[in-house]
């Protein structure tokens, strides 16, 4: 099935049971310490939409509303979708989107502008063809964006936002069952540069990955990368990561994270823990951006799958 990129803001339908359309942003303030996580998910054949909006301040939730089976919605950001209080508006395709979160307690208003034309992490990626790729999403649109707007709380307390942080758009299945875990970490830096990677391993055992590297010229692949992560005693919090990967051109660029806020919640059978991060190269460059650690809940106890998992976690991959 062939799908332009440049549609893929719009509705767009496949013969999958879970398949799924998603656009999901992410920013943070160093300035202010505010950031946030906001996210709509159509399930298409399943008749449902799931929204989330989590922001924070100081690195404690300030305003959190999660809807996880709300009535499905045919509207999508092109031409624009409101669902639960939260609208999407296309303003330039893969470029310009406005969120406006609307409720009693909490309005939002924010222009996320693209930093760089948005590219297909998948397409990208050496290992796009695993059975992970077939069931977990097909496109997956990655850019930096900046993120200017403000947010009024309980209609008195109104804060003014000059963030940057990443977009994507998720097109294909999302078929959590074929899932053990995965991990993901995307740092932008103060210079422009950005990485986004993530490790899934299937409920087999199967390893895959999306790497994109941005230059601060250009976007490159990634040839491979290493993803060392140490967890809280809770065992799905993310205490820090140690990361190294290789570009196209044989660069090796280094980076450590520490984390700023948490915002961890089970739905079904896993457990997704969201987490913005500050990041650092190893010349001392400083970044933000998210960090996201989900597992399957059997993972969390001892057995073959927590086995998996950290055998997973320890080792070296590529």
């Amino acid at each position: 099935m062939h799908i332009n990129p440049m549609d893929t803001e719009g509705y767009i339908t496949g013969e999958h049971p879970k398949w799924t359309q998603s656009y999901y942003f992410n920013f943070y303030d160093p300035k202010i310490k505010v950031g946030g996580f906001i996210r709509v998910g159509v399930l298409e054949h399943q008749r449902e939409t799931n929204t989330w909006v989590v922001v924070f301040m100081d690195g404690k939730p300030l305003y959190t509303r999660v809807n996880l089976n709300l009535p499905y919605t045919a509207g999508r950001p092109d031409p624009g979708m409101e669902i639960s209080g939260t609208r999407l508006t296309s303003l330039k395709p893969l470029s310009n989107v406005r969120i406006e979160h609307n409720t009693p307690d909490f309005k939002l208003d924010l222009i996320c502008q693209g930093l760089q034309p948005m590219v297909d992490s998948v397409a990208m990626s050496i290992d796009a063809e695993s059975s992970l790729r077939k069931e977990v999403t097909w496109i997956h649109m990655e850019g930096t964006i900046r993120v200017t707007g403000f947010i009024t709380f309980r209609g008195e307390d109104t804060i003014e936002i000059d963030a940057t942080g990443f977009r994507d758009i998720s097109i294909g299945p999302r078929n959590w069952d074929h899932l053990l875990c995965y991990e993901l970490s995307r740092p932008v830096f103060s210079n422009g540069m950005a990485f986004m990677g993530s490790h899934a391993i299937s409920s087999k055992g199967e390893n895959s990955y999306l790497r994109v590297w941005y230059d601060g010229k250009k976007w490159l692949p990634v040839k491979r990368f290493e993803d060392r992560t140490e967890y809280e005693k809770d065992g799905y919090t993310i205490k820090s990561l140690h990361w190294r990967f290789w570009d196209a051109v044989d660069n090796m660029w280094e980076y450590t994270g520490k984390s700023i806020f948490a915002w961890p919640s089970s739905h079904d059978t896993f457990m997704i823990n969201r987490q913005m991060m500050e990041y650092r190269l190893s010349d001392g460059m400083v970044g933000y951006g998210l960090a996201e650690a989900m597992f399957r809940l059997d993972t969390l106890r001892p057995g073959p799958a927590f086995d998996m998992r950290m055998a997973n976690t320890l080792k070296p991959r590529s």
